[in-house]
């Protein structure tokens, strides 16, 4: 079938189109190269005369451009991604496959992937009107309708699974498309000169990154990921079902842990960090909740605070458990920025190894100041009629050298 034909059928008779794409026999290649190429690139081009051909208009600023050699460059980086994101997606519906009841097939989820991304492809034309961005959150929304009527006809899930299957391949995939969009941010960022740098050293056969570098940090999550797909191919080759769903949660843990599998830590743990007043305000409430689905659980404490004079503020611990390894990549791929209007300043930058942000109201509003400690907890300080000063001093009172030292704890 032709491009033009199967994008046609897939967005405006899914269902019907699902039963035919379960008979083809397509390769990954053809999927590839046919399929995800053409689509992918009328998106990076789109985004590409969008960003720097058309530009933004900005009130009292002007009109601004991406330069064009930096643009092309993001161009192209957006256009790999696309296809990283494709196998990233196929892997998880593939692995999740015996949780939900569904037989594991890496040919049937790859297509399943490939289809579900359509509108998010097509809808990048919008990119060429930068200001109309806005209308790819509604192609996603129907790209999540195609995954949902796409898993049950091509991966064989029992209907009644159908919504939980969906619900966490699409969390995972809004987690893995998060970190990917901030590579790609980060690396426009940094320009392409140290790249050329780089590259005028010459060329190696055998290229080495430290370990806790970007790329050693994502040379690692790669091998890890290697890893876990042998153990999952030998799982079902044994057609042991037990194995198959063991391995399908180790590979869950891989792709949100960064290689391992975490357990959240006890909400008893977490609640004696948040104290009983905060700058002489006393508490006035406390919650704890531990939840989410396997492989992302997560557990969390929070307590409010206040005079009855308008002052508030809420603390809150957050421990990220199964999203610790994405929470380290976030870590380093969030790189500086800082921007202000005339109602907020909001700032985020790395202090050491831990990643902050800070969100300043101009019009006495609420502000916010957040820190990510170990690369796995989350600690943040919300407060109204409080200066950001306050929530600075609220979040360093608590031990967050002890929250470090409870970075590898539930780690399986």
């Amino acid at each position: 079938m032709g491009l033009i034909d199967r994008v046609k059928n897939i967005l405006l008779k899914p269902k019907d189109e699902w039963a035919v794409i379960e008979g083809e026999t397509s390769s990954t290649a053809d999927l590839l190269g046919g399929y995800v190429a053409p689509l992918a690139g009328i998106a990076a081009l789109c985004g590409f005369i969008g960003s720097s051909i058309v530009g933004t208009s900005l009130p009292f600023v002007g009109t601004y451009r991406t330069p064009i050699f930096w643009g092309m460059g993001i161009a192209v980086l957006t256009f790999a991604m696309a296809f990283v994101s494709v196998f990233i997606v196929s892997f998880i519906i593939d692995m999740l496959a015996p949780t939900f009841g569904a037989q594991k097939n890496s040919a049937q989820a790859m297509k399943v992937a490939v289809y579900a991304y359509t509108p998010g492809w097509l809808a990048g034309v919008f990119n060429i009107i930068p200001l109309l961005g806005i209308l790819g959150i509604i192609a996603g929304l129907y790209g999540i309708y195609l995954l949902y009527l796409g898993l049950p006809r091509l991966m064989k899930n029992p209907a009644e699974k159908s919504i939980g299957y969906t619900a966490v391949v699409v969390i995972c995939t809004i987690v893995v498309s998060v970190i990917l969009s901030m590579i790609v941010g980060a690396v426009s960022m940094l320009g392409g000169g140290g790249m050329m740098g780089a590259m005028g050293r010459g060329q190696s056969s055998a290229v080495t990154f430290d370990k806790d570098s970007p790329a050693g940090q994502l040379e690692g999550f790669g091998k890890k990921m290697e890893e876990v797909n042998r153990k999952m191919e030998a799982a079902q080759k044994s057609g042991d079902p037990g194995k198959q769903a063991a391995a399908a949660m180790e590979g869950l843990g891989a792709v949100l842990g960064g290689g391992k599998r975490y357990e959240p830590v006890a909400l008893d743990l977490l609640k004696p960090l948040l104290p009983e007043s905060v700058a002489g305000l006393p508490r006035k409430g406390q919650s704890a909740e531990r939840g989410g689905v396997p492989g992302l659980e997560m557990s969390k404490a929070q307590s409010e605070y206040g005079d009855g004079s308008g002052k508030n503020v809420r603390l809150e611990v957050t421990d990220t458990g199964g999203a610790a390894g994405l929470m380290g990549l976030a870590g380093w791929a969030m790189v500086q920025s800082e921007k202000e209007d005339d109602r907020r300043i909001e700032r985020t930058r790395k202090e050491g190894d831990r990643l902050v942000h800070e969100k300043i109201s101009k019009t006495g509003g609420e502000n916010e100041f957040s820190v990510i400690v170990g690369n796995r907890f989350m600690v943040e300080a919300h407060g109204r009629g409080v200066s950001i000063d306050v929530l600075k001093g609220a979040v360093a009172a608590l031990d967050l050298r002890k929250l470090e030292s409870m970075k590898e704890a539930g780690a399986k």
